[in-house]
This record gives C-alpha cells, structure tokens and sequence, in this order.
C-alpha cells in the first residue's frame, strides 16, 4: 500500500520576504502519514512550513508554495494508492512579485491576486480506479455543505470537513471531522487528539478500499 499525504501550509510571495498564507500546523496531515506508516503503508509526506520532525519511516518532500506543491503531487500521485490532501493550500497569490523588499513608505499597497492552481481537483482528474482520494475541507460555516460540494466536483472518494473558524482547528493538537462520501455515508470521527484521528481516519480508508475492491 502507497500513500501520499499532505500537510501544512503554503506560502505566496509578495517580495523576498514578505507572504500571504494560513494558521495551519500541519499537525492532522503528520499524524495522518505516522498512522499510515505504522499500519505498514509506503508514505510519500508533501510538507509545506512547518515546525515538526518527520515521522519515522516517511519519505519527507519539503515544499514551500502551491506550485511547488502541485509538481511534488503531480511527481507521485501516480505510484500512489491512496492521496491523502490535509494541506491547507493558499488559494490565491500575488500577480505581481518583487525582486526586492519593499520599502514601507508610508502609503498604503493595493495587491492584486491571481489563482493558485487547486492541486486536489487537478490531480484527481485522472485518478485511476484502484487510486483512492481523500480531501479536507477547512470551512468557517456551512461546513458539510460546502464539503459535499467539493466531493463531487473534485472527483474525490472522500472528504473530511471540518470546522476552522474562531476555536476551530487550526493550530489545535484536537480535532473534529465528518468523513464523507460519495455515496452520501456520513461519520463524525472525535472529538479526539488529531494523533489519535490519524489513525481513525488511516483505518476508515483501509475499510473503504476493502469495500470497493471486494
């Protein structure tokens, strides 16, 4: 069993050393490839900045932005069986990068944006039907709403929505998903520490896999 996961945040530039990104620790995706590892999966782990050791055993890609993030997915995605995509990708960046820092000037800077490209619904177009993919869904309301969305028009197995708002996920060492389904199946998995879900949710794509090759 090959698995590729996801974990952290990507970062998009303004200049050198300025960026937009998010709260995101990295923390569900870690636990996810160390829970994979120690049900004996071959592991592939895309980190974006992030401030964990690795787990054990777990081939590490350390990636920085959505594009290099997107070329590491694109690199393995194929050997892979299960894609596991906790990371939390910055969806737009700036059009425009400076070569040099900015110097702050007293007026204020407009910033225009474009799309980052969606790694998820990119790679998950030409998915294979041996290939199991698994998406997170970070929302702020409407959380399992929106997920479904994403579930069908990503072409994804799975996805794991979860609230991220105010007292929500991100940066926290707990956490609670509702995994869901493309055939409308429904299960909250925690409240629980995002170690201890890891290995729930490992074991929930373990059951899906058996159910759809039996």
């Amino acid at each position: 069993m090959k698995a590729l996961v996801t974990a952290g945040a990507t970062r998009e530039f303004f200049d050198p050393v300025r960026f937009i990104s998010n709260p995101s620790s990295g923390k569900m995706g870690y636990a996810v490839a160390a829970a994979a590892r120690e049900r004996g999966w071959d592991v592939v782990l895309v980190s974006a900045n992030v401030s964990l050791p690795a787990p054990e055993g777990v081939r590490l890609v350390p990636v920085t932005t959505g594009a290099e993030m997107l070329d590491a997915v694109r690199d393995a995605f194929p050997r892979c069986d299960a894609l596991v995509m906790t990371a939390a990708v910055c969806d737009f960046r700036p059009k425009h990068y400076e070569p040099e820092k900015r110097k702050k000037d007293g007026a204020g800077m407009i910033v225009e944006f474009e799309p980052v490209a969606d790694i998820l619904k990119t790679v998950a177009a030409g998915k294979t039907p041996r290939q199991t993919v698994v998406g997170f869904a970070a929302e702020t309301r409407n959380v399992e709403d929106y997920a479904r969305k994403k579930l069908s028009e990503k072409n994804l197995d799975l996805i794991a929505a979860n609230f991220v708002g105010r007292g929500g996920a991100f940066g926290s060492d707990e956490n609670t998903i509702a995994l869901l389904g493309r055939d409308g199946s429904r299960k909250v998995l925690g409240p629980a520490a995002k170690t201890e879900l890891g290995k729930i949710l490992v074991a929930e794509i373990e059951n899906f896999r058996r159910g759809r090759h039996s």
